[in-house]
Formats: C-alpha cells, sequence, structure tokens
C-alpha cells in the first residue's frame, strides 16, 4: 500500500490541462457494496461558491453515472503514464459487463467511505455539490452541438467540492 499524504488544493501544484486533459483521471464511486470508475479527459479545477472545485462531465449511457449519482462522494485518481493501457481498457469496457477494476489490476482504497486506487499518484476526493445536463439551446457555437452530440447525448455536469487531496 502507498503512504499517502493530505495536501491542500492551494498546495496542488500539478498543471490541471496536463492532469485533466493528458494524464486523465479516474471517476470512482460507489454504489451499496460496488465500485465503479471511468475514466475522464473533460473536467476542470477552480474556485467556485468560495470553495475548491472539480468538475466532471459523464454522459448518460456511461454504467460509473449509476454509482455517481448514488453516491455523495467521488473520487478523481490520477495514475503514472505506466498505467496508460489499463486507462484505456478501463475507458473502453463497461463494468456492467465484467469486473472491470479487478481485470485492470487496480486495488480499491477507502478515505472517508470514497473509493480510490491505491496506484493513484494524486486523488482528489469530492463531495458532490451539483448536478446539471447541458442542455443543446445553451450551445453557443452550434457546431459544438452537432459534431460532439449527434446522438443527442448530453453529459451531466457535476460540480464537486474538493475536500481532500491525497499524493504520493
Amino acid at each position: 500500500m502507498h503512504a499517502f499524504k493530505e495536501i491542500s488544493p492551494k498546495e496542488l501544484k500539478d498543471n490541471p490541462f496536463v492532469m485533466i486533459g493528458t494524464d486523465w483521471l479516474l471517476v470512482t464511486a460507489a454504489k451499496g457494496d460496488k465500485v465503479n470508475t471511468m475514466t475522464a479527459s473533460w473536467g476542470g479545477v477552480g474556485i467556485l461558491w468560495n470553495k475548491p472545485v472539480a468538475f466532471v462531465f459523464i454522459r448518460p449511457q456511461r454504467y460509473t453515472k449509476e454509482f455517481v449519482d448514488d453516491a455523495d462522494t467521488l473520487s478523481l485518481s490520477v495514475l503514472n503514464n505506466s498505467f496508460r493501457k489499463t486507462l484505456s481498457y478501463l475507458g473502453t469496457v463497461s463494468g456492467r459487463d465484467e469486473d472491470k477494476i479487478q481485470k485492470a489490476g487496480l486495488t480499491i482504497r477507502y478515505e472517508d467511505n470514497t473509493p480510490f486506487f491505491d496506484e493513484a499518484e494524486k486523488v482528489l476526493l469530492c463531495r458532490k455539490l451539483y448536478r446539471q445536463n447541458l442542455e443543446p439551446a445553451c450551445f453557443l457555437e452550434q457546431q459544438i452541438d452537432a459534431s460532439v452530440y449527434p446522438e443527442k447525448d448530453y453529459h451531466a455536469m457535476y460540480v464537486c467540492e474538493i475536500e481532500k487531496i491525497l499524493t504520493c
């Protein structure tokens, strides 16, 4: 097991464009005694409502969405580049079809009842504050709607307070 230390959001030095857009995140939540995860490369971090927040986007057909919707908290885990194949696998296989976490060889840990991965370099432990589905009428650039949502399967946006950051 890794020895994680807690840092404050102000101590996070990672470039969010790299951490989210290049390295990817694992969005992980529990539903009852089950845990599911998915990769994410859309989202961000910042300050909203005077709180440090992360925001992520999940399409309605993703199995992980059921877990995120059911839970009060979720984790955002950042794994190093040696896990790239694992991340690709976790992003393409559904937890509905198999125990993809076990098959990927990842170790689930918990902090304050929120699941995350021992193999992570960094973990943002988050409490959900807000959820809203993206609305077609709100796109100011209609080409985004046409190119990203041809099936009209609009993401739900989750704004979550970053309660803890764990790092190795």
